[in-house]
């Protein structure tokens, strides 16, 4: 009786041992499909307070103790050999349509080389002011206390330092136009393009358009082959794309990723002052500027522009000028050599809900007028401020970037039909458009003067527009131009001058933009002193400093 009592005693806790081990591994199981399937919460919720998952174990206990757990499992019906047939062929299909893309658009596609020289004070170490002793000064041959006057360090020497970016292109033209960002060109002073096949050309800036980040540059070549132009007023989000260019590396050339439309229409991402990106999830990286945005068909849909990142890299969330705009830009640079826009004269707003509330409006849907310029197109239709665009030519309007998008696209002296909500009335109104006016004149310096102006003062200005007040956090009812590019090494730096300071006057003349900047210091000479008046963030203050030659 004691063996008996024994092993039934012994197969009990066996069946113990091997309910609790089978418990354990259920509950390993749950926690590597919950953790693979990206639910953080299952980890929080299981790894707590145990050893070897006791939580788990518990979880898993109870599901095999209930009816539910002991039921078998439904088996899958199993693939016929046609269906299995069918599916790999569709996916084949797929597959071989993908690389048939990659192969026809690679060769469209370039790596941009672009370099800057800048010059550099050559620091020694007797710039120390140790070395600025009378005895180290003679000793080194820098001077002699015998002068009849102090004694000084003489002006280090400026060195050259070579400032290399690569970026990509996309071919339109079989003589060698070539379609990028802004961004990948702008401030350098040498271009190189290569090919798939590996020749180099020199490149040459054909025009650019800081407002949407698209330039066009040339290149001396023939029987290039140019991409297929699509319409990216048709993509629909979701559908799969391909982005094509050169990430990290030269060694990377014409890398091609593949994604979907995630969204389109995105405005108000603060990289140019016309925003009206296509969002992907396509793997971009930098370097990928001004390469290919591939539809289904092969056909170029978006320039790739810019990633949103914390790492530097990929973090899924990537823009693309849409090439209806690129194309219309790139053609006004081709044939004008400037990009011609019409205007309204209106500061426009999105409608949220609590301004629909106020406004007793039914929709958030249009745009409101927010107030009107003076002798605007605009104030001469007999719009008002309160206003609310809901179409225009009888396109249904949501985002003010909408309204400002298709205005500045328009041909200046074309008429728009507008239709409108005032007073809770709907009413149509007709605007004759006009040219945007340029009183401002350039974004930025341009031209050989200018470059020597700028080489002189050690730093370059722009306008306050959108981005450059979003930047560097300017308040937007500041006047004057933003200092940028700042060389480090120049006067101007040493007595303080800071990047992001607006300066709002000139030797006591006063400036509200570039062509102001321009007429202000276009006479300067090197040993003249200049007087700025600089508006920070800390406040007004004045700074001068003698401009010195390189």
């Amino acid at each position: 009786m004691e063996f008996i009592s024994s092993k039934i005693s012994y197969q009990r806790k066996l069946r113990k041992v091997r309910a609790a081990s089978s418990s354990r591994m259920m509950g390993v199981l749950i926690l590597a499909i919950l953790v693979s399937a990206g639910t953080s919460f299952a980890v929080l919720k299981y790894l707590p307070d145990s050893k070897l998952f006791p939580s788990v174990a518990k979880q898993s206990s109870t599901i095999t103790s209930s009816p539910a757990a002991e039921k078998p499992a439904k088996m899958t019906k199993p693939v016929s050999p046609e269906e299995l047939k069918s599916a790999t062929q569709t996916i084949e299909a797929l597959n071989d349509a993908l690389v048939k893309i990659a192969q026809d658009v690679e060769p469209s596609v370039v790596t941009i080389f672009t370099e800057k020289v800048l010059k550099v004070r050559r620091v020694t170490p007797f710039a120390s002011p140790f070395f600025k002793d009378p005895f180290f000064n003679q000793f080194f041959g820098f001077g002699s206390p015998h002068q009849g006057k102090s004694p000084h360090q003489p002006q280090q020497p400026y060195e050259e330092q070579h400032q290399e970016a690569m970026g990509s292109g996309v071919i339109v033209s079989k003589d060698g136009y070539i379609l990028t960002n802004n961004h990948v060109i702008s401030d350098t002073d040498k271009i190189r393009v290569r090919i798939l096949d590996g020749k180099t050309y020199k490149g040459k800036i054909v025009g650019a358009d800081p407002q949407t980040d698209i330039a066009v540059v040339k290149i001396e070549a023939d029987n290039l082959k140019p991409v297929v132009m699509g319409d990216s007023d048709t993509l629909r989000v979701g559908e799969i794309v391909l982005a094509v260019g050169s990430p990290m590396s030269p060694n990377l050339a014409h890398t091609v990723t593949q994604g979907i439309v995630s969204a389109k229409g995105r405005s108000n991402v603060g990289l140019a002052e016309y925003e009206d990106f296509i969002q992907t999830d396509a793997t971009i990286n930098p370097g990928n500027s001004g390469g290919a945005l591939v539809n289904g068909r092969g056909e170029l849909v978006g320039i790739n522009t810019a990633i949103v990142t914390k790492s530097g890299g990929s973090m899924g969330i990537g823009f693309a000028v849409p090439v209806n705009m690129a194309r219309l830009v790139m053609k006004s640079l081709i044939e004008k050599g400037e990009v011609i826009r019409s205007w309204l004269g209106v500061y426009a707003q999105d409608l949220n809900e609590d301004l629909a509330k106020a406004m007793g409006l039914s929709t958030q849907q249009g745009v409101l007028i927010a107030n009107i310029q003076k002798q605007s197109p605009a104030e001469k239709a007999g719009l008002k401020a309160g206003d609310v665009i809901t179409e225009l030519n009888s396109e249904r309007l949501i985002f003010a970037a909408d309204l400002r998008n298709k205005v500045s696209i328009s041909k200046p002296g074309s008429i728009v039909k507008l239709k409108i909500l005032r007073d809770h009335k709907e009413k149509s109104i007709s605007v004759k458009l006009e040219r945007l006016p340029t009183e401002q004149g350039p974004s930025v310096m341009t031209g050989k003067t200018a470059e020597k102006t700028q080489e002189l003062l050690g730093f370059k200005v722009a306008n306050l527009t959108p981005n450059i007040l979003q930047q560097f956090h300017i308040d937007s009812s500041v006047r004057g131009v933003a200092v940028v590019d700042l060389n480090q090494s120049s006067t101007a730096a040493l007595a303080g001058v800071q990047e992001g300071d607006v300066i709002e006057s000139v030797n006591r003349r006063k400036v509200q933009n570039v062509l102001d900047f321009v007429k202000a210091t276009h006479n300067i000479k090197p040993g003249q002193t200049l007087l700025l008046k600089l508006y920070r963030q800390s406040g007004t203050m004045f700074l001068a400093f003698t401009l010195q030659s390189s």
